[in-house]
């Protein structure tokens, strides 16, 4: 059976561009995502970041929420030690009561941030140590059977709010395994690691309330268009734009020629950046087709959760729509 299709959506402010024109296009992209037959939308936590509009999750979650109508929409992750297990239960109750049957919670322990940033959000370098016993908490907020004497999330919605960990290492694996939820591996930016975790989850898992048999969702970045040139020639746009952004961390002005990026990505430096996008998939609907179902195959995958990164929204949008008749 072919794996399930979902959008992650990366906010991205470009250039010349406001973040309320990134929220705009992360409203058109949910829209083509559902009515191409996606099953989720998820966004990430970033922080201090010029070039990403996502940094209040939950926020941008509601408001794409409410401009769609059947589609799932979720974090693809609240970086949980950033925040009080119940402030996101509230958060995320309240989500799941204004739109019931749609919220997702996919939850990660890194900071999504730089040092300086991670001390800003009050968080420190042990924060991470916590996280498993901070995802348990969690649960307890959002199934009613609090692990805090007297503590109750309210707003707390009809159904329990699905949780999903992220990752990209066997920690997550083996707590994925261990909690009885699905896991979700970051392939499309950390591949090298992908088949083990999800080895280690199989081999590992406990049924739970939430999930009797383990599920695996993998990410992968995809350039589809009417034809292959076209495909080819926005992914050597956007991964030069990505490689550009990485080196200056997104400071306005800052910039490198074409020649210059180009010459880095083929350079030893380089190698380790290059190797990030590792698992892309690029060419015509059929094309892509054929990579993505290749790609399920070897990771046993359930579900291929995709970002689309196209510079254009309208070759986004495009992307999403032939990749949803696969």
């Amino acid at each position: 059976m072919a794996p399930a299709l979902s959008l992650l959506d990366l906010a991205p402010i470009s250039a010349g561009q406001t973040a309320r024109d990134s929220f705009e296009a992360s409203v058109e992209l949910a829209r083509a995502a559902e009515r191409s037959g996606y099953r989720r939308v998820w966004y990430a936590e970033h922080h201090n970041m010029p070039t990403i509009a996502s940094s209040a999750t939950s926020v941008v979650i509601g408001y794409v929420a409410s401009q769609t109508s059947t589609i799932r929409l979720g974090a693809g992750g609240i970086m949980l030690p950033n925040h009080s297990p119940l402030v996101i239960a509230e958060q995320f109750g309240t989500l799941a009561t204004l739109f019931p049957g749609r919220i997702d919670l996919g939850l990660g322990r890194a900071p999504g941030s730089d040092q300086n940033t991670m001390l800003a959000l009050r968080r420190d370098n042990s924060s991470a140590d916590s996280f498993p016993t901070d995802v348990q908490e969690l649960q307890g907020y959002l199934s009613g059977r609090s692990r805090v004497p007297g503590v109750q999330a309210v707003p707390r919605a009809d159904e329990v709010v699905p949780l999903y960990i992220l990752g990209s290492s066997l920690f997550g694996a083996n707590l994925a395994a261990q909690l009885g939820l699905p896991y979700a591996f970051a392939s499309h930016f950390a591949p090298d690691a992908l088949h083990t975790a999800v080895t280690v989850y199989r081999e590992k898992f406990r049924p739970s309330d939430q999930l009797d048999k383990p599920y695996v969702i993998a990410g992968m970045n995809v350039f589809a268009a009417d034809d292959r040139a076209t495909a080819e020639e926005q992914k050597t746009t956007a991964y030069r734009a990505r490689t550009r952004s990485m080196l200056t961390r997104g400071a306005r002005g800052a910039n490198f020629t074409d020649a210059e990026i180009d010459a880095f990505l083929a350079s030893p430096n380089g190698a380790s950046l290059a190797a990030m996008t590792r698992y892309t998939a690029t060419g015509t609907a059929d094309e892509v087709g054929d990579q993505l179902t290749a790609f399920a195959t070897s990771v046993g995958a359930d579900e291929l959760i995709l970002a689309h990164h196209a510079s254009d929204l309208a070759d986004r949008i495009h992307s999403i729509e032939l990749t949803g008749k696969l």
